[in-house]
């Protein structure tokens, strides 16, 4: 039996939740699936798996054991990157996660520049707008918007972005600009899942954070298409300045009520800084950070309001 192979079928089916799920994942047939692990549990003479027509869970004993495997597999993979060259040449495959919106409008380009200067090296990016766990999915970098919480991961800061109040020019015109938050009270809003509420939206009054209510007469599940509905003159909406930089710039859409935005949100890259850092992620780090930097400046830039 060869146990690292078992390790890592087991660990497949932990992941997947099922053994079917697991073989689909592996390309390997049912049957072999199951055989792995029933030669595993024979080999350690103890069950790890609880299986039943419905779920599949974890003995206490198959708990620890799954630790035990990520960490020997983790180092295996540690010292095959090693003997190749990882560490002496950039090279290898780098997983990347970032925001969704934000992913597709700027780590992309900058990744596919990265990719035309590195041939050796190959990148897997995972595009989430929930905060992926870098260490449990094996990630090596996630972009993060916003104040990061305290943990042992290593932070970049490259740039800042703004949350925006935006509407149409012909909305503007039609409706009047609004000259404080208070305005908003009197014209349609459109809000998002996620970002704003649609009963009320934070600004910066004075030196305090002040909730102030709007009127939303559309709610869409995305910024995308809260920004096509502020261009197709349906009312204000808010999103961030990265997401509107092109449409501000073309003048489909204007910014209002800068004085009163919330503080900015940073925007870092994050890794779990591992020594030695493999030239890889080193080699992307010091690409992207200044690029990424300046896409940001350029967004904030064009976000601003001509007003």
């Amino acid at each position: 039996m060869d146990r690292l192979d078992a390790m890592t079928v087991l660990i497949a089916v932990v992941d997947a939740g099922s053994l079917s799920a697991a073989a689909r994942r592996l390309g390997m047939p049912l049957a072999t699936v199951s055989r792995k692990i029933g030669e595993l549990e024979g080999h350690l003479k103890t069950r790890l798996l609880t299986r039943t027509t419905r779920q599949l869970s974890l003995t206490e004993a198959g708990r620890s054991y799954v630790a035990a495997c990520r960490r020997i597999l983790e180092d295996v993979g540690e010292a095959e990157r090693a003997a190749t060259g990882e560490y002496s040449e950039p090279k290898g495959e780098l997983a990347i996660t970032a925001p969704v919106v934000f992913g597709r409008l700027h780590v992309l380009p900058v990744v596919a520049e990265f990719l035309a200067r590195y041939p050796e090296i190959g990148v897997r990016i995972m595009l989430a707008d929930s905060i992926v766990n870098l260490l449990e999915e094996h990630v090596d970098l996630a972009a993060r918007i916003g104040e990061l919480p305290d943990s042992a991961l290593v932070a970049m800061r490259v740039g800042a972005i703004r949350r925006v109040v935006c509407a149409s020019p012909d909305y503007l015109a039609a409706h009047g600009v609004p000259a404080h938050p208070r305005d908003l009270a009197a014209h349609a809003c459109i809000t998002s899942d996620g970002l704003t509420s649609a009963r009320s939206w934070a600004f910066w009054l004075g030196k305090e954070a002040v909730l102030l209510p709007v009127r939303s007469r559309l709610v869409l599940n995305t910024a995308e298409a809260a920004i096509d509905a502020a261009m197709l003159g349906v009312g204000l909406t808010r999103v961030l300045s990265y997401q509107v930089a092109s449409a501000v710039r073309e003048g489909k859409l204007q910014v209002v009520l800068e004085a009163f935005e919330p503080p900015p949100w940073p925007v870092s890259l994050v890794h779990a800084g591992q020594a030695p850092l493999p030239l890889k992620l080193r080699a992307f780090l010091d690409f992207a950070a200044p690029r990424l930097g300046a896409r940001l400046e350029g967004a904030w830039l064009a976000s601003a309001s001509s007003v």
